[in-house]
């Protein structure tokens, strides 16, 4: 993502992450509607979610990341993935069940008691991953501010509920609903990188590719103009 005027790539590319984030959010609705229950009320708080956690994603990649590829693009994806399942398994380790996943079904409110409950862990959690990943990436003190915006962010928007899965009893026979936690985050997230990585080579790279043949075109231009000069 090399170019001559580096805010304006980097806020394209935030926008693109803010579309490909909406469109992975819907795609998040559809599964979530077939697969595990009624969310259709829920679609424009999810998309608006997926809009700001895409351009965060986007936007701290573009800080953060020297080298710029697909192939680190998709990893600096996965690493949020892996916060995601690591706070599931925290929260499994640290609380002890508290209600059961029939007693939530039942109730059409988000859990803000249970919610409240992991709060200090949740926390907690965040600003040590968000300090594991700026240790890892080493970006610069705006880097910094990037990661832990984003892990926040994301966290805030899909780690949640995901906070709050030791505190839910869950029977060998319902362990099937923590499958579908998993399936559900990774199917958001390859969405949401395989779309950016499709804009990212077919759009943002091909202005690149005009903007050094249009150097290449001046420098011919010049080179040219200076031997007509020198023939004289």
């Amino acid at each position: 993502m090399t170019s001559s005027r580096p805010a304006t790539r980097i806020a394209a590319f935030t926008a693109s992450g803010a579309l490909a984030g909406a469109v992975s959010a819907l795609t998040f609705c559809v599964v979530h509607q077939l697969l595990i229950s009624d969310i259709w009320f829920a679609t424009a708080g999810m998309l608006l979610a997926g809009a700001i956690s895409g351009a965060c994603l986007a936007w701290s990649y573009a800080l953060v990341v020297k080298n710029q590829t697909v192939r680190s693009w998709l990893r600096y994806n996965m690493l949020y993935v892996m916060i995601l399942v690591a706070l599931g398994i925290v929260s499994l380790v640290v609380f002890e069940p508290v209600t059961t996943i029939a007693e939530l079904l039942k109730s059409n409110e988000p859990p803000r008691a249970l919610i409240g409950q992991a709060l200090p862990i949740t926390v907690l959690f965040t600003v040590c991953s968000a300090g594991l990943l700026t240790l890892l990436n080493r970006p610069g003190w705006r880097g910094g501010v990037a990661i832990l915006a984003t892990t926040l962010v994301i966290v805030l928007f899909l780690g949640l509920n995901i906070s709050i899965l030791g505190l839910v009893f869950i029977a060998r026979s319902s362990l099937y609903v923590i499958g579908e936690v998993v399936a559900l985050i990774v199917v958001l997230a390859l969405v949401y990188a395989v779309s950016m990585a499709y804009v990212w080579r077919v759009a943002l790279q091909s202005d690149d590719r005009a903007g050094s043949h249009s150097l290449r075109c001046e420098n011919r231009s010049e080179a040219e103009s200076y031997e007509r000069g020198s023939n004289r």
